[in-house]
């Protein structure tokens, strides 16, 4: 991931200085749980404790191996004595490998729950001060019917929830290590050693493995973090198309001096919920990827370290990054209340026509005569430039069935939100 869209926590995850610190982790484990089976000396292993490797030297060595195992060992083994010669005993570098980056991968994990959660406690904020701030509800990208501003982010809150128990779940997936040794039989070191490793890691030792943790586990992680960001995408397509000049009922934050475009000195664009679009979409097709590594031949290849490499770190600072720029966003936006009321009055009471036909059915026309009705004058005020409201008003067929009071009703906007803070009570927010 390029510098502008890495965040220091996340980059720290997934740099190559925190990849080798887990490395030597595994190793170590790998030797305390030998030194408790009575292999490794006591003695030896309290040297081993203050093992390191030389990121430098790792460098040189990998420059003629070009193999990132072999050449951190020599880097680790050159500093020890005789003691060095127990590290990597009876396992191979999928044990090693596999397992520490599923270490990464839980770290990142952690970090993405915490900016979900605060993506979520952003837009429960809005929802609960929006609850009653009405607007055009659209299907189609056409009026519709009324809502409020409050259960649109409700909706989105709720979705977030899904999402990070979702995260949750992948986690899991992820929380396993493996030391079972060539192809996965533990021919060169017992299941016994796994797991008394995994326990030293703090994670579970995975039933069966076959030289590595099958891929449909990360699978499900990368996955799930592209459904996450396809919510995000979502979230931020509709806010893009709420920030059009047209609509204007929302706009992001705009700060001091901050400029729209080289050209234009009005604009004021949303480049921040773009962003997040275009970042979902690298995330989408990293899943792709991911799920393409199921399959590897026999008990392993590595035609899926290649991608991994680029994928699995990709991923995680991709979507760390857009979670908190959504966050920004929906903690600084500008709402526009009046903008919204304005809206609602651009088709000059047409949202109201489901309100009459339904109203006309129950005083006993028939449902297709009170949609031809409504129709007809629905279409009237659009080639008219009429106002519906006007037009029902004066319609004595209606005047027939509905007296001036029942109008009224039907013409209230109320009556669309009225089960609002039943919803919002439903969905947790009340």
């Amino acid at each position: 991931m390029i510098e502008r869209y890495s965040r220091p926590r996340m980059k720290r995850v997934w740099s190559d200085e925190n990849k080798y610190d887990k490395w030597l982790a595994v190793e170590l484990a790998v030797c305390e749980a030998w030194t408790e089976e009575g292999t490794i000396p006591v003695a030896d292993m309290e040297k081993l404790r203050g093992a390191k490797y030389d990121i430098g030297r790792l460098n040189e060595v990998l420059a003629v191996t070009k193999h990132d195992m072999t050449a951190f060992m020599k880097s680790v083994t050159e500093q020890l004595g005789p003691e060095g010669r127990w590290l990597h005993l009876g396992i191979t570098t999928s044990d090693v490998w596999d397992t520490a980056t599923n270490l990464q991968l839980l770290d990142a994990a952690d970090l993405l729950d915490e900016e979900t959660g605060a993506l979520i406690d952003a837009i429960e904020t809005q929802a609960r001060c929006h609850k009653d701030t009405i607007m055009m509800g659209r299907t189609h990208g056409v009026h519709a019917e009324p809502i409020t501003f409050g259960l649109k982010l409700a909706v989105w809150w709720d979705e977030m929830r899904r999402n990070r128990r979702r995260l949750a779940q992948a986690r899991a997936e992820m929380a396993v290590g493996q030391v079972s040794g060539p192809v996965g039989t533990h021919a060169t070191v017992s299941p016994a050693i796994e797991t008394t490793v995994c326990r030293h890691l703090g994670i579970a030792a995975a039933p069966v493995s076959s030289q590595i943790i099958q891929r449909d586990r990360h699978a499900v992680f990368i996955t799930t973090l592209a459904v996450i960001a396809a919510s995000l995408e979502k979230f931020a397509t509709e806010f893009r198309g709420m920030v059009r000049t047209e609509i204007r009922e929302v706009e992001e934050p705009f700060g001091e001096g901050q400029t729209g475009s080289s050209s234009m000195p009005h604009k004021r664009n949303p480049e921040l919920t773009e962003r997040v679009c275009g970042l979902a979409r690298l995330i989408r097709g990293h899943a792709v990827t991911s799920l393409e590594n199921v399959a590897l031949w026999g008990e392993r290849d590595i035609s899926h370290s290649s991608a991994e490499r680029l994928i699995l770190p990709d991923s995680c600072m991709a979507l760390d990054y857009i979670l908190d720029l959504f966050t920004g966003v929906i903690r600084g936006m500008r709402v526009y209340p009046e903008r919204m009321k304005q809206n609602m009055e651009l088709t000059r009471g047409l949202l109201f026509s489901s309100r009459l036909m339904l109203a006309l059915v129950e005083k006993g026309m028939s449902r297709d005569d009170a949609y031809k009705l409504a129709q007809t004058h629905s279409s009237r005020v659009w080639e008219e430039d009429s106002d519906f409201r006007d037009l029902i008003r004066a319609d004595e067929e209606v005047g027939a069935l509905l007296d001036s009071t029942e109008l009224d009703g039907i013409f209230d906007y109320g009556y669309f939100v009225r089960f609002v803070d039943h919803t919002f009570e439903r969905v947790g927010l009340g």
